[in-house]
């Protein structure tokens, strides 16, 4: 085996790529500043009690986890930085006003989430802590959305869904609460046959309840039919019209759709979820919403909500950047020669000197100008290369 081989689904970024990544990074980072969010940096890796503290199953199955040489206990390479973000809020900064937190880092998955997908996505996010109400909801999506348009990208769908329905519905049957992981996972995958067999034994209400989710997705117009098909309980209602609303906000700027069934960020979830779609990817290129209680492990429950992307998979999609022009300089230790280049540099300009010897083959770069001698041989001007 070529020892430069590297292991499934992990890459190299190139340079063209690369520079794409971290426009998006800078582009996306400094809108956030705009909104007042604060960028915090959670290290790559922590004790695992702490950085599973809060999440679910998934995110530990994720979890690449090593031994420390120094204290012998179990460390964990992070999955994921929402839980993390949430233990500064809780535990670090401590604060009791409101708080906006931005984040850009790698994370580390034991296995791909698809056939294409890397195992280690650059993660970039933004969370709300400290207010309940829906207009943290709404930030946070009008958020990601322009996240997204920032990025280039149109035509984009909103899919949204509400974990305070199924919720609603569990508080109605014992016996349904104690296989909400199995409910959850055959309404993910929509199986209402397996869901059939699993609630025979649940009181008609119920059974009959979460036998509709799966059919409860469409546009807007579908809530008229959930209203209809469901419960009347204060927590269906309740979440009902928060979907109405934070359809309401996005119309104009996104296509949207409701799926009562779509329950993927159930680990640690607790009310209005989302997750956005572009052309080119089946898979959500991000996913936000509520997570109320995460943060009761680290001592201090906050209401909290927010959303991240993958921005490795998010530059895959966009169109290779042309590229940048630049000047070829000559090497030499002359004063003036220098002074110039640092002249041109300081003004925005991308200056390669060609070593002696080689000729400049850049990727990103595309030197349609040199710097030379005028005729005197005593200044040095742009000459352009055609």
């Amino acid at each position: 085996m070529p020892n430069w081989l590297l292991p499934e689904h992990i890459a190299d970024v190139l340079p063209s790529e690369a520079r794409k990544i971290e426009e998006l990074r800078r582009l996306m980072l400094d809108n956030f500043r705009r909104y007042g969010y604060e960028l915090v940096m959670p290290p790559l890796l922590e004790y695992v009690e702490s950085l599973l503290a809060g999440a679910g199953q998934d995110t530990d199955l994720r979890t690449f986890k090593l031994v420390d040489q120094i204290s012998g206990r179990m460390l964990g390479l992070r999955a994921d930085m929402t839980t993390q973000v949430a233990r500064i809020d809780a535990h670090l900064l401590n604060r009791a006003t409101v708080t906006r937190l931005c984040y850009a880092g790698p994370v580390l998955h034991t296995r791909p989430s698809g056939l294409h997908t890397t195992r280690e996505p650059l993660q970039i996010g933004a969370e709300i802590y400290g207010h309940a109400g829906l207009e943290a909801d709404a930030e946070i999506q009008e958020l990601a959305l322009a996240s997204l348009e920032l990025a280039g990208f149109s035509e984009v769908r909103l899919d949204l869904a509400h974990m305070g329905v199924l919720r609603a519905i569990l508080d109605l049957d014992p016996a349904a609460g104690k296989d909400q992981i199995a409910i959850v996972q055959l309404l993910r995958a929509k199986d209402v046959a397996g869901l059939g067999e699993l609630t025979a034994a649940y009181a008609p209400a119920t059974r009959a309840a979460l036998l509709a989710l799966p059919n409860l997705y469409g546009d807007v117009d579908i809530l008229k039919t959930a209203r209809a098909a469901l419960p009347d309980l204060p927590g269906i209602a309740k979440a009902l019209a928060e979907l109405a609303a934070l359809a309401a906000s996005a119309i104009g700027r996104a296509e949207v759709a409701i799926d009562l069934a779509d329950l993927r960020g159930y680990q640690y979830e607790s009310g209005a979820m989302f997750a956005l779609y572009v052309p080119g990817l089946p898979n959500a290129v991000a996913r936000g919403g509520r997570y109320d209680h995460v943060g009761e492990a680290f001592g201090r429950a906050r209401p909290a909500t927010g959303f991240s992307m993958d921005l490795r998979e998010l530059a895959r999609l966009l169109p290779t950047a042309d590229r940048k022009h630049a000047i070829r300089a000559p090497w030499g230790n002359a004063p003036e020669l220098k002074d110039k280049i640092a002249e041109l540099r300081k003004a925005g300009e991308v200056v390669i000197q060609s070593l002696p010897g080689h000729s400049n083959e850049q990727d990103e770069f595309e030197c349609d100008r040199a710097l030379v001698l005028d005729d005197s041989g005593s200044n040095w001007i742009l000459k352009n290369l055609g």
